[in-house]
């Protein structure tokens, strides 16, 4: 079994003074996939970078104290690799983690931002993921795509649906994508497991909406088809605090 968590920590240096090494520690996934770092290596203190048992990799933005993602494995991967588009690489948007029987993408999945600012950057962004997928499926890889999607899918997906139709990560050109992207094969692996309402991974700051449970899910672990098979278990764990986002978390054999 190897389980792969995903998280988008908000800031890891944030997160690191609110018991994030000692929930590492106690929950020891074989692989740790953080989104938002805003960080570089070079802004870590040791602890983080050098954490035993682990081998880490980072994507850092260009910008400082923006986006990020990082990987922490317990196993030493075959191949590690930004997107190869620049638009992206320096934002710090993918890390690409290949471990053989299967590849990692971890993903931080760019925010469309008030009235569809960056909507076009976000569609460009979504279309490069399910290209590179298709590519790696073409090449017989099985992957999980994992990450901070920033799209919630279906009205199931966040509390109040029909107030957030015009409104970044559930505008109807994101959810269309999603349509897409699961339409091409690839599997929403929660939902495999899960159909009720009422299970959320981000929390706006405001209104206390995490202590009245107003959230969005658009946190996923995605996989290929061919692989679902493999897929034991799929959870949220929504009692993880530190961020605006919990952890979600994979099991496969």
């Amino acid at each position: 079994m190897a389980h792969i968590i995903s998280w988008n920590v908000n800031g890891l240096r944030a997160v690191a003074k609110k018991g994030f090494l000692e929930w590492f520690q106690s929950e020891s996934p074989d692989i740790l996939c953080l989104q938002e770092t805003k960080a570089h290596p070079d802004q870590l203190d040791a602890s983080l970078l050098e954490v035993p048992g682990y081998h880490s990799y980072w994507a850092a933005a260009e910008k400082r104290g923006y986006s990020g993602v990082a990987v922490y494995s317990k196993t030493e991967p075959l191949r590690v690799a930004l997107t190869g588009d620049d638009r992206f690489d320096r934002e710090g948007r993918v890390l690409e983690v290949d471990y053989g029987d299967f590849v990692v993408l971890n993903s931080y999945f760019p925010n469309s931002q008030a009235a569809g600012a960056r909507l076009d950057y976000k569609l460009a962004f979504c279309d490069t993921m399910l290209t590179r997928c298709d590519a790696l499926r073409a090449a017989g890889k099985n992957m999980i795509i994992c990450g901070d999607y920033n799209i919630a899918h279906k009205p199931i997906d966040l509390k109040n649906p029909k107030s957030n139709e015009k409104n970044p990560g559930y505008l109807p050109e994101e959810r269309a994508w999603m349509d897409t992207f699961t339409g091409s094969g690839y599997v929403d692996t929660f939902r495999m497991f899960n159909q009720e309402p009422g299970h959320y991974t981000w929390w706006s700051y405001r209104f206390r909406a995490r202590e009245k449970d107003i959230g969005w899910r658009i946190d996923y672990h995605c996989v290929n088809p061919e692989f679902k098979d493999r897929v034991e278990s799929s959870v949220i764990l929504n009692d993880v605090m530190g961020s605006d986002h919990c952890p979600v978390k994979l099991t496969v054999r």
